[in-house]
């Protein structure tokens, strides 16, 4: 069974200064030590490459162009990329039609679509609440993976 990271595990995972770095590189290594499946989507990366190359006082880690693409690289040598296929729009529809999603979370639905295109139940996400209104996923936080809740 795979587990899709969210764009801030990676990005907690990257940032050395972030107070949830420790435990964003402990989680990866827990999973990766558990032989678990963890699979990105394009949508984690291009979220990813907007905060890496935002500046630092627009909450951004300030990378060069450069340093962004080697960081990239480094998720999708690390980590199975499932890419975007037909089908994923109409999922995306249904749900926030069916879970009346409104303005930002239309772009957490849009992650639930592309799991239920390759058909992924499990998300690993420092913003748990988020996902609430998704019964169609399990979600994860780094914590609960750190005590061992991940089945």
């Amino acid at each position: 069974m795979s587990i899709l990271l969210d764009t801030n595990i990676l990005l907690r995972a990257s940032d050395r200064g972030h107070n949830m770095h420790a435990v964003a590189t402990e989680t990866l290594m827990r999973l990766n030590d558990d032989d678990q499946d963890c699979v990105l989507v394009p949508q984690v990366l291009y979220e990813f490459w907007v905060v890496a190359t935002r500046p630092i006082d627009v909450n951004g880690l300030e990378l060069s162009i450069d340093d962004a693409k080697l960081a990239i690289e480094k998720w999708t040598t690390a980590y199975r990329i499932l890419l975007d296929e037909r089908g994923v729009y109409e999922l995306w529809e249904s749900l926030v039609m069916t879970h009346q999603v409104k303005g930002k979370p239309a772009h957490d639905a849009r992650l639930v679509a592309a799991m239920q295109q390759h058909q992924v139940t499990k998300l690993l996400t420092f913003n748990v609440k988020d996902f609430d209104r998704f019964p169609e996923i399990s979600v994860y936080s780094p914590q609960e993976i750190l005590t061992g809740k991940l089945i």
